[in-house]
């Protein structure tokens, strides 16, 4: 069933919403409770990773939820909605610290809203990607819609990555700490409702037409149907080890610029709208890649550059041509050339991946009788929170370890030159070690080629038609 422009354009939109909610989260929650509230980054990391746990517990059950779901409105549409109303509000408490409230009740305050906003993410983005094989069983539309999705993803993701430490400011009136508070709640508050008004297009506008024949499950025989389907597990850890990569580097690279490079405000949201506009590029152009790439070889491709850019960074950190100085006040700028290696080659490792893990199914259905659409996407939406709590812990535990001075004021002057060695070793060699077990991984593991991929969904599609 091929989509129209119309229904390919407003799922795009709704992950457009919801990457922007989540990029908000999880590249300024870190900055906000530590920088400016100052509540201990060990123990954000912690809280972080502690939600990540439950998580383990959360996601599963959303999938029940999701598989005994039945209404005029179809199985997913219910979900994504209310998750989304229920999100906005919490999104807003968490940037909404009371004014008055000391460091006790700052970190009761997080682990409580947090765990919240997590749940409730749960409900909307479980179903949002559960959604596709629903929506086409084609695999080129599969693959097309994923990319709009992905590429609208990236749009969303970049917009608060670029513009937070510019419009906080501006929303709270100035550049001291009361102001970014301030600034920080009603940036929020804005990004919440762009949120609500971007599913409610997708919701309106998306409909299921293939019959989803998703059997209940608990959740022992919830992973017990995702282990039975080898590769969908080769995507899921793969995953876990990408998004680690990504985002270890997403929590630190504003500390980067603050503390190393001279400017945690204007450089680094050039360098961040330079990286969005490589990632949504790279996945706007995912089709254009594929006429030249099958997609495992793709997979290596996209890899290989997010490590090149990782070496690149390290090499110029370490010559210190990147130091903002009288003398060298746009030394910086090479930055952009590593930027746009790791940008680019994650946009095409997202859209890869997801289309991956739809493949997956269709695998999982020729071994089982049985399309496990909620268990698969649920632990893509579990693995890619749970990759970023595991980064979130680990920059939260380098920030202290290698004795950065975070404080709102400090500056480059402030900083040991131990402390930034560890810092650009952190950001970059740990990403780049995790993306090549990725590859390894993946090589050893992944089988789903085209050929082989072909040969499913034709059996599958006879199989359908007899049943019919």
């Amino acid at each position: 069933m091929l989509l129209s422009m119309k229904e390919k354009v407003s799922y795009g939109v709704g992950a457009f919403g919801k990457d922007l909610v989540y990029m908000l989260v999880s590249a300024y929650l870190l900055i906000y409770y530590n920088t400016i509230l100052g509540v201990d980054s060990v123990f954000i990391g912690a809280v972080l990773m502690g939600a990540r746990v439950f998580d383990a517990f959360n996601d599963p059950l959303m999938g029940i939820i999701i598989a005994k779901t039945n209404s005029k409105w179809g199985k997913f549409r219910p979900w994504i909605l209310s998750g989304t109303v229920l999100n906005a509000v919490v999104l807003y408490a968490l940037f909404a610290v009371p004014e008055n409230a000391g460091t006790g009740t700052m970190k009761v305050w997080l682990t409580a809203v947090y765990l919240l906003w997590g749940i409730t993410y749960t409900v909307m983005d479980i179903p949002y990607w559960s959604m596709i094989p629903a929506i086409t069983t084609v695999g080129k539309e599969r693959e097309n819609v994923s990319a709009m999705a992905r590429s609208c993803a990236g749009v969303g993701s970049a917009i608060p990555t670029v513009l937070t430490m510019i419009i906080v400011p501006i929303l709270g009136g100035g550049a001291e700490v009361m102001n970014k508070r301030i600034g920080f709640k009603y940036w929020a508050l804005l990004i919440a409702v762009i949120f609500v008004v971007s599913e409610v297009i997708c919701v309106l506008n998306v409909r299921e037409k293939e019959e989803t024949n998703m059997e209940a499950h608990d959740i022992k025989s919830m992973f017990k149907a995702l282990f039975s389907n080898d590769q969908a597990v080769a995507i899921v850890i793969s995953i876990i080890l990408i998004n680690t990569a990504l985002y270890l580097t997403s929590n630190l690279v504003y500390y980067y610029f603050a503390y190393d490079i001279g400017d945690g405000s204007g450089a680094y949201s050039m360098f961040n709208a330079f990286g969005g506009g490589s990632q949504i590029l790279a996945m706007m152009l995912f089709p254009v890649f594929r006429k030249f790439f099958e997609k495992k070889r793709l997979f290596y491709v996209a890899a290989l550059m997010e490590i090149s850019g990782y070496v690149l960074i390290l090499m110029f950190a370490f010559t210190n041509i990147t130091r903002i100085t009288p003398q060298n006040p746009n030394g910086w700028m090479i930055c952009f050339l590593p930027g746009l290696l790791i940008f680019m080659g994650s946009g095409l490792l997202n859209v890869l991946l997801t289309v991956f893990l739809s493949d997956s199914i269709d695998y999982g259905e020729s071994l089982t009788g049985r399309r496990d659409e909620s268990v698969i996407f649920s632990m893509q939406t579990f693995v890619v929170k749970l990759a970023s709590g595991i980064s979130a812990f680990f920059a939260g535990v380098a920030i202290k370890a290698v004795g950065l001075k975070v404080t709102d004021g400090a500056t480059v002057a402030d900083q040991a030159a131990g402390s930034l060695i560890g810092l650009r070793c952190v950001m970059t060699l740990i990403p780049a070690v995790g993306l090549v077990c990725a590859i390894l991984f993946f090589k050893s593991r992944y089988k789903l080629d085209e050929e082989y991929l072909q040969e499913i969904i034709k059996k599958l599609e006879e199989k359908r038609g007899k049943a019919k």
